[in-house]
């Protein structure tokens, strides 16, 4: 358990906790669901989990901070605040400006993060009850990275409403690329009325890939929420798992994390697993936020015990896809890059972040650097809407 810090300033009491543990979790959970851009990765059992479970702690170089704006003992504003002495596990790119730091005998680390670990799902950063009591909260952050002496604050795939916050603070916008399956406007009734939709050569390749893993003998079976039995939870550990070590790193997430969701947020998850001639191969965890504005799904984890043709494509695209238009879900996201998926008729959005640097010439020359660089995000998405997967723009 940390110490609470607080003052009082324009009517808000201001608390900066070392532990999610020492926020209380129903009122937390309720200003979240005032967000118009919620997501179930703020949720205050994920982000415990995360701490819980050992995968976002001070040994692994997140240090938690909880920042709450109370007003007549009631939550107005919160946020999810670490302490980093490093940049992996975020999914925007700061290496070069921590380069840029230490080349000048300057400290980068610690800096301050508004984000959810490992997690780069756009969606609320800054919970607020009202527009005044998120930039409260913005403002509170900023004096409170002054007093603490850090080099910079960054919040990470921000809402929209977050950045309206953050720019009128002062903040410098910093944009990317992610791709995004929707079906608000077609409303496809089957896989197949979606295949229809697609360009010929689009539609082609995709009913390829998929044959290859079916003439492979591979078959798929999915379980949501509760359904999902500990088996399949350690069986799809031992596949996450493996793809990270295949690649020289070890996961970020640890086995008790994904048992911690199990307990207490399995509702949330969706499991497809790959199996072939009795015996599971591989499989794909979705996260899933059912009901609210239309139900979304995040593609997350994937991971293979054998290598199969395309296994990646079906696990990954083709069966959630299929699941969300059989599940009225209106959106897929399907993670942070990878212009490929474009292929799979998901479509290129932009995302946001927000920084702020103590360091006035260094945050001169990184707003330089962020101006040219969303002129060139800017041109990157329109040479992509240029490149559409289907036959015609819906309407």
């Amino acid at each position: 358990m940390g110490v609470s810090l607080k003052h009082q300033t324009n009517d808000y009491v201001i608390r900066v906790q070392n532990s999610v543990d020492e926020v209380n979790a129903d009122q937390w959970n309720a200003l979240l669901d005032l967000q118009a851009q919620s997501t179930p990765f703020m949720r205050h059992e994920y982000l415990a989990a995360l701490l819980s479970s050992g995968s976002a702690t001070p040994q692994t170089g997140w240090t938690s901070r909880f920042v709450t704006l109370q007003r007549d003992s009631v939550m107005v504003a919160a946020c999810a605040l670490y302490l980093k002495t490093h940049s992996y596990g975020e999914y925007v790119f700061d290496h070069a400006w921590a380069n840029a730091y230490t080349q000048h005998g300057l400290n980068y680390y610690p800096k301050a993060l508004v984000a959810v670990p490992f997690t780069p799902v756009p969606g609320a950063r800054l919970l607020a009850r009202s527009p005044a009591d998120r930039a409260a909260l913005i403002n509170a952050l900023i004096r409170w990275c002054e007093a603490e002496q850090l080099s910079s604050l960054h919040l990470l795939f921000c809402s929209a409403d977050d950045l309206q916050a953050c720019e009128q603070a002062g903040l410098m916008l910093r944009h990317g690329v992610q791709f995004h399956w929707n079906n608000e406007a077609r409303g496809y009734s089957s896989f197949k009325d979606f295949l229809a939709s697609l360009s010929q050569e689009k539609r082609k390749k995709i009913q390829q890939e998929r044959r290859k893993v079916a003439d492979a003998g591979v078959g798929f079976r999915w379980s949501l929420g509760t359904d999902i039995s500990a088996q399949d939870w350690d069986f799809f550990y031992r596949c996450y798992e493996r793809t990270y070590l295949e690649h020289g790193n070890l996961p970020y997430l640890s086995r008790n994390f994904f048992h911690a969701m199990a307990t207490s947020m399995a509702e949330n998850w969706l499991l497809f697993v790959a199996e072939r001639q009795g015996r599971a191969v591989a499989s794909s965890l979705i996260a899933v936020h059912p009901g609210r504005a239309g139900s979304v799904a995040y593609g997350r984890y994937w991971g293979a015990l054998e290598r199969v043709d395309c296994l990646h494509f079906e696990a990954c695209y083709y069966q959630p896809l299929a699941w969300c238009i059989e599940h009225n879900y209106r959106c897929f996201e399907g993670g942070a890059q990878g212009e490929h998926k474009m292929a799979r008729a998901l479509l290129p959005v932009k995302t946001s972040s927000a920084h702020w640097l103590a360091e006035p010439a260094f945050a001169t020359a990184v707003e330089r650097f962020l101006e040219r660089e969303g002129q060139g995000v800017s041109q990157y998405l329109q040479e992509l809407k240029q490149r559409s997967p289907f036959r015609n723009q819906p309407g």
